[in-house]
């Protein structure tokens, strides 16, 4: 028998694995470059917000109102439009990485705060507090939008089954538990008419209202939920792959889900006392952007905080432009859009498919 091996054999054999690096590296640079190209599609958006409105602005004029005090659309700009952008920003981010994160932990691809009840929790919470206690300001409706939001997502996990819990058992819990609330919600309302006024804008999610001091509260506690879920990437791309194999790569799953719950009620809680729930972006975002990066939520999620503000910043704009000089509320404009694009998943399994992960991929994680 010849020792010699052959010159394919050799070839073959010639191939360590740095071999595939120059594939991955060329895969990071094409994420990458496609990272800046939303950051830049994110960046038009925000100039559209402050530009569009009843009283429509060049981008020249927008500028000037925004650095400079003796323009003339200097008011505009500051004490209407940039809250308004901002609040919409925050609240994009918040709820995008929330149905990331919802969907990578229940493995659901229909999972989304506003389907799965999560809002839904919040909203409940804070219109009790707003009919039975008169709170009236973003300071105290947080607290109870955090509480709602939590109670919800505890809820929804025990009664979808805890560790068992299938994508099915999830998905029946949700509906179950959205309808149940915002019945209550909707009952509240007919029944309280003093608070119907303070509560009707808010209930159907809406960035008119956004004011400099509502943006400011609510950052932090979007910001500690964006540090939270970027955090959860590699557990949760480990725990793609199934409890087992995640223990033996290091993760912990119990660990990363009590985290994953704390996360979801931060972003939920922050973005739907702002704004009121909005549904529907954290379950088309992260479909998109899968299509883009692949499972990864290395990549996914950092997407999803770049493109869900985009998402919702025209929403809103479009919501502004087509019944001018009124305007219709970005919650009620994302149901619109949102409502095709959900039952597009629903006829097509395969769109929503997010494939199980090989040992060997979330090892490289």
């Amino acid at each position: 028998m010849s020792l010699t091996k052959s010159p394919q054999v050799a070839a073959r054999g010639a191939r360590s694995p740095r071999a595939g690096r120059p594939g991955l590296v060329a895969g990071r640079s094409a994420r990458a470059a496609g990272l800046l190209v939303a950051a830049l599609l994110l960046l038009a958006v925000l100039v559209l917000s402050l530009a569009v409105g009843a009283k429509p602005l060049s981008v020249a004029d927008a500028w000037n109102g925004l650095f400079h005090r003796d323009s003339g659309s200097y008011t505009v700009v500051h004490q209407m439009r940039l809250p308004r952008t901002l609040l919409g920003l925050v609240a994009g981010i918040a709820l995008g990485l929330a149905g990331a994160v919802m969907q990578a932990l229940t493995r659901n691809p229909l999972a989304d705060p506003g389907l799965l009840g999560i809002n839904a929790g919040a909203a409940a919470a804070v219109v009790s507090a707003i009919s039975f206690l008169g709170v009236a300001s973003f300071t105290g409706f947080v607290w109870f939008a955090f509480a709602g939001a939590g109670a919800v997502a505890v809820l929804l996990y025990v009664v979808g089954g805890g560790r068992g819990a299938t994508p099915a058992r999830l998905a029946l819990a949700g509906s179950a538990l959205n309808a149940a609330l915002y019945s209550y919600v909707n009952a509240v309302q007919l029944l309280d008419t003093a608070s119907l006024d303070r509560m009707r804008f808010w209930t159907v999610g809406s960035l008119g209202a956004a004011q400099s001091y509502t943006v400011v509260r609510v950052a932090p506690f979007v910001a500690v939920g964006l540090v939270l879920a970027l955090a959860l990437a590699r557990p949760l791309n480990a725990m793609a792959m199934g409890e087992d194999a995640a223990r033996a790569l290091g993760a912990r799953p119990g660990r990363a889900r009590v985290v994953a719950i704390v996360t979801v009620t931060l972003l939920c809680g922050a973005a739907t006392a702002a704004c009121g729930p909005i549904i529907f972006v954290g379950l088309m975002v992260p479909h998109l952007v899968r299509a883009l990066t692949g499972p990864d939520l290395r990549w996914l999620l950092p997407y999803c905080a770049v493109l869900s503000p985009a998402l919702v910043l025209a929403a809103d704009v479009l919501g502004r432009v087509v019944v001018r000089p009124s305007e219709l509320q970005v919650g009620i404009v994302m149901v619109v859009a949102g409502g095709p694009v959900f039952l597009y998943f629903v006829r097509r399994p395969r769109a929503l498919g997010t494939r199980r992960r090989t040992r060997g991929e979330a090892a490289a994680s």
